[in-house]
């Protein structure tokens, strides 16, 4: 499986994972100059901005320990646009969902919450 097929199959469980859990889906690979937000979610009154990572094994460490600082950053400032756009929200959160896949269905789905960086 290639990098970018597993990376689209882990945003597809993703979104699936997060509908199971009532959130509403409002944006998927939302862009803006050269920064991407995966998927972005609200549930109840808060906007969630989600970085969704996926690997096929853990020979290189877990999914959620390859979001560089920089990623992170990146993942802000496109919140930060995506805001200006879009100022009705007043609570927002940044949450990773990880993936790890087993013959291209999840092996094993972990979601770290209000992650602060």
């Amino acid at each position: 499986m290639k990098n970018k097929d597993t990376g689209n199959r882990g945003e597809n469980i993703a979104a699936e994972f997060l509908l199971s859990r009532n959130y509403i889906l409002l944006e998927r690979n939302w862009r803006y100059r050269y920064w991407e937000i995966d998927l972005i979610v609200s549930k109840e009154d808060t906007l969630h901005f989600i970085e969704v990572k996926t690997r096929t094994s853990e020979q290189y460490g877990k999914p959620e320990e390859s979001i560089s600082p920089q990623k992170m950053s990146a993942l802000k400032k496109a919140a930060a646009a995506y805001l200006d756009q879009h100022s009705q929200w007043k609570k927002i959160q940044f949450d990773v969902v990880a993936i790890l896949l087993e013959y291209s269905a999840a092996k094993e789905i972990f979601m770290i919450e209000d992650v602060y960086f």
